[in-house]
């Protein structure tokens, strides 16, 4: 079966370019050329139907929610409620991340309960299974770790963060700067690099990766370049590890494309707001363009319990400078395992900074949107307002639980609303009003 790189390459404009052109304004053709040239992706797999969502240049940037069970929490039900309630706020993709209970029993139920595309990181069921059968991560055989890639493939996984840009060239210079203030925070990232050290060994995912790109081919599943050094605090963006392995991951997205596998590069993780355009200009610049997957940022490491706005902040830098795909951060982000709440909250912010980021950056297709809702509120049109609105239901919900006694304004100003009082001053000049 050719891959959608593949078909690209050929001329053919498949069935999931044209439903993107379709989705974001665009002629099929320059979909496919983007295609063709690994600048855009659909995550998918040839096992399972879902949402088509395209991420990469030209489009709008779009937002991952993360849910998943942990070694202290483990409810199937929980993270399938999880799941619809981040489809249900606006999500665009899902990734599955369990470390505890049945793995497989938890990623196929999660499949079956969404439409979203949903991806996940292989090592972590690896190196779980490796401690239930071994009692030591670190005795990893590298057979088991891509029978699981191919296994995850099968079940429908529709992309994948796998950590190929880690090696020992990598680990040295993150030991040569003298380790970090953040330390290592990817849990792939940081039990890759112990298995590595222990066993004196290379890290099988570059060693071997023509056999990696080879499985994603065979479903047509995105291989998305994990970021297993990223840095987890504002003073170690940038450090030579990080640019180290986001150098070796552009250079593998390239190698990828040219094997006809779907690419994407996965960026950092805690970032001041301002090195987020030069960590784009970066990956843009070293990948031909290849989708960038930020996780976050987050742009501050002292908001414990409102990371998510932290991120969101990152988020609309991100969107706005030319990243593709945004990871949404949760209120309970370096606290705790995210609830159903923390979920939609997550989710709804991460579009709120994403969406302020794509404003800015193509305004002749998004703001139109902001324009027709300053004009409903100028009239006092409270149903315009709250059909415009990112978030029609909260605002309803808030209007309701303080109605005012006039209907025409609300409990901030009543009487004293500044557009009532204008609209007898000026009302006469809205016949002229611009459409």
């Amino acid at each position: 079966m050719a891959t959608q790189v593949e078909l690209a390459t050929q001329g053919v404009i498949t069935a999931e370019m044209q439903e993107i052109a379709a989705q974001e304004g665009f002629e099929p053709e320059i979909i496919r050329q983007h295609f063709a040239a690994g600048q855009i992706v659909v995550p998918l797999n040839a096992n399972r139907p879902g949402r088509i969502v395209g991420i990469g240049t030209g489009l709008r940037t779009k937002v991952n929610a993360s849910i998943g069970t942990s070694t202290d929490i483990v409810d199937i039900g929980a993270e399938v409620r999880k799941a619809k309630a981040a489809e249900a706020a606006g999500a665009d993709t899902l990734m599955e991340l369990s470390v505890g209970g049945n793995l497989d029993e938890i990623r196929r139920e999660v499949l079956a309960a969404t439409a979203l595309p949903v991806g996940n990181v292989p090592l972590y069921q690896a190196f779980c299974e490796a401690t239930r059968r071994y009692g030591d991560p670190n005795r990893l055989d590298e057979e088991m770790l891509f029978d699981l890639i191919e296994k995850q493939c099968a079940d429908g996984i529709s992309f994948m963060a796998i950590h190929c840009g880690i090696n020992l060239y990598t680990i040295e210079r993150l030991e040569r700067q003298g380790y970090r203030y953040g330390g290592l925070v990817s849990k792939g990232g940081a039990s890759l690099v112990a298995w590595m050290k222990t066993n004196n060994r290379e890290n099988p995912l570059y060693e071997k990766f023509d056999r990696v790109v080879e499985i994603l081919k065979k479903y047509d599943v995105v291989l998305s370049l994990g970021n297993g050094l990223r840095s987890g605090s504002t003073w170690d963006s940038f450090d030579r590890a990080m640019v180290q392995e986001l150098l070796i991951n552009c250079e593998l997205a390239e190698i990828g494309r040219k094997m006809g596998c779907q690419m994407m590069v996965e960026g950092p993780g805690h970032v001041p707001i301002d090195e987020i355009e030069a960590n784009i200009i970066l990956q843009k610049r070293m990948s031909n363009n290849a989708p960038y997957y930020m996780l976050g940022p987050i742009t501050s490491d002292i908001m414990a319990g409102y990371d998510h706005v932290a991120a969101a902040i990152g988020a609309t830098y991100s969107a706005r400078y030319g990243a593709d795909l945004i990871c949404y951060i949760t209120p309970s982000e370096h606290l705790a395992l995210p609830d159903e709440a923390d979920v939609v909250e997550g989710v709804r912010v991460a579009r709120l900074g994403a969406h302020i980021g794509n404003a800015s950056r193509y305004p002749e297709r998004l703001r139109p949107r902001d324009r027709a809702m300053s004009k409903a509120r100028r009239d006092s049109n409270w149903e315009e307002q709250l059909t415009h609105g990112f978030f029609p239901e909260t605002a309803r919900a808030i209007r309701a639980s303080r109605s005012p006694e006039n209907r025409n304004v609300c409990t901030m100003c009543g009487d004293f609303c500044a557009n009532k009082a204008a609209a007898d001053l000026f009302g006469h000049l809205l016949a002229g009003d611009k459409k």
